[in-house]
């Protein structure tokens, strides 16, 4: 069994190419994936040679943990028929030298039945949305946490944030971002130019953005023993000025990658109608286009979220 997939020979250097995949288990699901995304995390790190030392980091690899398709064929212990749609959170599943370590920009991915979760067919391309809603979910579910109030940055994972604070029945939470183009898109709350706010009293301070050198900005904003929560994913050392956050008693709080239960409550809640994936997905390109538009998705301040469109490949 073999599949065409998207595959980073090494920083800026990506490209398809048809890998063998791994015979399936009876525990296995083979998956055609119709949709995958692009993360402008942890993705582009690896594409621009940035990623700080990670556990099966190397090249080759094929990257992706953001996929979407239908069920192909299913062992005897998986549970699942064919022809459900659901998501697929990567797979280690390629033969030969090429790294799985995200693996799910893929056409066909062999993939544990554990890992995925079932989508509504009607989904479409925002079913491949579903990690990254899971990871925003996450933030706010930790331990002892506290729902935002400002969240730093107006992004995919910032839009997720306000959508699940708004849904949480919270009060909308105030979003910055410098720049005007990402203003827009706001369901349920405000959405500002940071030097246009004055208040420094903020109880939780949710940073998207993954900017360097940010906390000094965010501690002077907060209450007496407010947080800042980093939830996005940081190249350089975090540092912060001392005195500052010690007249605040700041509380610094690192968020990591959702869980599967980060994954179920964020599906019931798409379900139930209480979170939107809509109005999230800005560009979307041929998977045989891959090569731009894994350029385009990480320098282009307008892409918001790109989508790989793999219904042309076989």
């Amino acid at each position: 069994m073999r599949s065409t997939a998207v595959i980073l020979q090494g920083p800026k250097v990506l490209g398809l190419d048809s890998l063998g995949l791994t015979p399936p288990g009876p525990d296995d699901l083979v998956v055609d994936i119709a949709y995958s995304g692009i993360s402008t995390g942890t993705e582009k790190l690896f594409w621009s040679g940035t990623m700080p030392p990670f556990p099966g980091m190397g090249y080759p690899l094929v990257p992706g943990y953001e996929a979407a398709g239908e069920v192909v064929e299913a062992g005897v212990d998986t549970r699942f028929k064919v022809g459900e749609h659901v998501f697929v959170p990567g797979a280690n599943c390629f033969d030969g030298n090429v790294r799985g370590l995200f693996g799910g920009a893929s056409r066909r991915l062999v993939t544990k039945a554990g890992r995925v979760a079932r989508l509504d067919r009607g989904m479409g391309p925002e079913g491949a949305l579903l990690a990254l809603a899971a990871t925003a979910r996450h933030a706010l579910a930790g331990f002892n946490t506290a729902l935002p109030d400002l969240i730093v940055g107006h992004g995919t994972l910032g839009r997720l944030l306000a959508r699940l604070t708004v849904a949480a029945g919270a009060p909308a939470p105030t979003v910055w971002d410098t720049n005007p183009a990402r203003r827009h898109g706001n369901i349920g709350y405000e959405v500002i130019d940071p030097v246009d706010d004055p208040r420094r009293s903020y109880n939780a301070i949710y940073d998207a953005s993954g900017a360097i050198g940010l906390i000094d900005t965010l501690i002077p904003r907060l209450a007496r023993g407010g947080e800042v929560v980093l939830a996005g994913f940081y190249t350089e050392p975090v540092a912060f000025a001392f005195p500052p956050a010690f007249m605040k008693e700041a509380r610094i709080r690192i968020a990591a990658e959702w869980t599967p239960e980060d994954l179920t409550a964020t599906r019931n809640l798409i379900d139930s109608g209480a979170l939107s994936l809509s109005g999230l997905i800005t560009h979307t390109r041929p998977a045989a286009d891959a090569s731009a538009a894994y350029q385009t998705a990480f320098e282009d301040a307008d892409c918001l979220k790109m989508i790989l469109d793999w219904s042309g490949h076989a």
